[in-house]
């Protein structure tokens, strides 16, 4: 039985309230450091609607996709279905505060894997990092301002790359930085409305 303010629960209630459609666009970042690497296993943790789950499978990658909410991977496997390549996903429920997929991959994904609810962020992206194979990606996305239609207080602070990555506490000769850094993207709200916003990128190669 849900505890009424887990992450299980809230998401649940999240997705119930939303459109079931797939927005059909990648993140940014994928498309940017992603679209020419060689297509291997994929691992993205909370995969919502499949926007990039699907994404990744059409270009040719193995995706294994995650997330806490039933109805987010019912959702995102209907969107794969309809584009056909459900054959490429593996659909996955997993608390991964509790649990964790078994395996490596030559990309892990955690693009916006930020919750209101409370949740071990830097304990999952630690083993994010262990995930990955040698030669293989680890992608950190993090919001780094507030768009006008977020639900995050107006006076939330955000941490600057520099210091996710200091939390990730790896050891700096197994991996090589790929980019570090802001980075400005145009953002689409649910409404339809956009803006400018900035993401906090953590982008490394396994060496």
């Amino acid at each position: 039985m849900q505890e009424e303010n887990s992450p299980q629960a809230f998401w649940e209630r999240h997705y119930q309230g939303v459109s079931p459609k797939s927005s059909g666009r990648p993140s940014a970042v994928l498309t940017n450091f992603v679209a020419q690497r060689q297509p291997q296993r994929a691992l993205e943790l909370g995969c919502a609607k499949g926007d990039d789950a699907v994404w990744l499978a059409g270009q040719g990658w193995q995706v294994t996709a995650v997330d806490v909410s039933q109805t987010a991977l019912d959702y995102a496997r209907r969107n794969a279905e309809a584009v056909g390549v459900e054959g490429r996903i593996s659909f996955s429920k997993h608390d991964l505060s509790q649990s964790f997929p078994a395996g490596e991959f030559e990309l892990v994904c955690a693009v916006f894997l930020e919750s209101p609810v409370e949740f071990s962020r830097i304990k999952v992206l630690r083993r994010a990092a262990e995930a990955v194979a040698r030669k293989g990606l680890l992608i950190i996305a993090s919001h780094g301002s507030i768009a006008p239609w977020s639900w995050a207080e107006p006076d939330t602070e955000f941490p600057a790359a520099e210091e996710v990555l200091k939390d990730l506490d790896l050891e700096s000769d197994c991996w090589k930085e790929v980019f570090v850094g802001p980075s400005l993207r145009q953002a689409t709200g649910p409404g339809g409305q956009t803006a400018q916003v900035t993401d906090t990128l953590v982008i490394l190669e396994r060496i």
